[in-house]
């Protein structure tokens, strides 16, 4: 009975001998100890040099040392009824009005400028506010008072009873280079202390139509590759050192979102507008009182200089800086002060860091000669002398009854007589008008259209079309004209190449 037992119980232990071994094999019906994992190889594939190490570390102290300086906004403000009818497009399909929002909420982006709560950030987005919430890196959230605007830039300042802020450091925007490795901080999307990095894809960008006055707003932008969306706005573009060197400010988009291009304020420029606002509460800009466009190959070669440079006056506005000095229509402006302009943003972007009564000097390219001369900076409000309020004086009329037309077809040009009511509509006293431009010719390729006139060729007035034919075949090579597109006075000079 007992070897029974004895071998019963030692059937039991090697069947359990054996199914613990079973366990622990490798059939795959237990699970192996977590230390005896190992996944993935067993070193990378790459081993960083220092240098780039260096580089990688870099973006990561940049990121670590500069967020806690931007600041999220939120804004309340109030709606513009008619600007939101026209966004919405709901409005326009139904014969009962609908009701608008009094006000409706914002956000954007900020960097603090100072230790004790003041705020540098855009126009647009304090834009009408009549609530303006800060949210600090540390979570902390603080009403915000707007200590002013200055929407000819887009640049605003508010303020924060706080002290002892992380303050960011403003670099010099003047020493950027294309393809400089730049860094966006913000709160994008609501998605607070995002970074994004790219580089500096081009510098003074103009013309893009992004604010309100064109007349007299001041776009000179630096454009990068570095994500910004929306609430991005008035966050800080730094380059690697962590200066800041832009606020960022606009996208280009199709949808609304990123897709490719940003646009910041250079940070000299915001610097400057900044100290302005906070010390006085609005703009005491100076202005010369000019309007100018970039000289283009033509312009250069009918004015006789050797390559295209510099900024052409195109009209000398009535009362403005300019015309208290020996400053003409046609001067070519190469420098102001000590900064060569070859684009028209680039001066009005020096010139809109200057105050009223400022002095700057204009180094000028006329007849061949360069020449200086220095013009005392005046406020914006003597500057607006409208030309359309004041009646053109009479001059002698053409033959009315049967206005000539001439053709030049080497360059695509038709011009015709002005009668007295064209005269009159244009505010002028000379000049012929454009009465057919040829596809792809000369003339259009250099922006010249129907109905514009030309009131002056080669620094002369004219009163004909027969005088224009004079002065383009005494001219072979190169002609420059003064052309008027509108009753306002606005004037351009406009260089053509004429064939031999």
């Amino acid at each position: 009975m007992k070897t029974k037992k004895f071998i019963g119980v030692f059937a039991l232990l090697t069947i359990g001998i054996l199914f613990s071994a079973v366990m622990v094999s490798g059939f795959g019906w237990a699970y192996p100890n977590m230390s005896d994992i190992k996944l993935g190889a067993a070193k990378p594939p790459v081993n960083l040099n220092a240098n780039a190490n260096a580089f990688n570390q870099a973006f990561v102290e940049v990121a670590e040392k500069v967020t806690p300086s931007i600041v999220q906004i939120t804004v309340v403000a109030k709606v513009d009824e008619k600007e939101l009818q026209q966004q919405n497009p709901f409005f326009q399909f139904h014969d009962f009005e609908m009701p608008t929002p009094k006000e409706q909420e914002g956000s954007g982006s900020g960097i603090i400028i100072s230790e004790d709560g003041y705020i540098l950030t855009n126009n647009h987005v304090v834009e009408n506010a009549t609530k303006v919430t800060v949210g600090l890196h540390d979570k902390r959230s603080v009403e915000a008072k707007v200590i002013g605007t200055d929407p000819l830039t887009d640049l605003a300042v508010i303020k924060i009873n706080a002290k002892d802020l992380n303050v960011a450091y403003l670099g010099n925007s003047d020493e950027l280079k294309v393809g400089q490795w730049v860094m966006a901080i913000g709160n994008p999307l609501a998605l607070a202390s995002t970074v994004t990095a790219g580089i500096v894809s081009a510098l003074n960008r103009g013309r893009l139509g992004l604010l309100k006055d064109q007349q007299y707003g001041v776009e000179n932008f630096i454009q990068t590759d570095a994500a910004i969306n929306p609430g991005n706005s008035g966050g800080a573009l730094v380059d690697l050192s962590g200066a800041v060197i832009g606020v960022n400010s606009a996208i280009a988009t199709r949808t609304g979102t990123y897709i490719g291009y940003g646009f910041a304020i250079p940070i000299n420029m915001a610097k400057s507008v900044a100290q302005d606002l906070i010390a006085h509460g609005k703009i005491s800009r100076g202005y010369i009182g000019v309007q100018i466009r970039e000289v283009d190959e033509s312009l250069a070669l009918s004015l006789g200089m050797d390559k295209p440079t510099g900024v052409i006056i195109q009209k000398i506005v009535e009362g403005g800086s300019a015309s208290k000095e020996d400053v003409k229509e046609g001067d070519v402006i190469l420098k102001i002060d000590d900064l060569v302009v070859d684009q028209a943003n680039q001066l009005q972007s020096y010139v809109a860091g200057k105050s009223a009564g400022a002095k700057i000097k204009l180094t000028i390219f006329r007849d061949g000669k360069t020449i200086e001369r220095v013009v005392t900076l005046k406020p914006r409000e003597e500057d607006k002398t409208e030309v359309a309020e004041n009646a053109a004086p009479k001059g002698n009329d053409v033959d009315d009854a049967a206005p000539k037309e001439v053709s030049f077809d080497a360059i695509g040009l038709t011009v015709k007589n002005l009668t007295s009511k064209e005269k009159e509509a244009y505010k002028v006293t000379s000049g012929v008008m454009i009465s057919d431009v040829k596809e792809f010719s000369t003339a259009s390729n250099q922006g010249l259209f129907k109905d514009l006139v030309i009131t002056k060729a080669d620094k002369k007035e004219i009163k004909s079309a027969a005088e224009l034919k004079k002065i383009i075949e005494s001219k072979k090579g190169s002609a420059i004209f003064l052309v008027v597109n509108d009753n306002k006075g606005n004037s351009s000079f406009i260089g053509l190449k004429i064939p031999k």
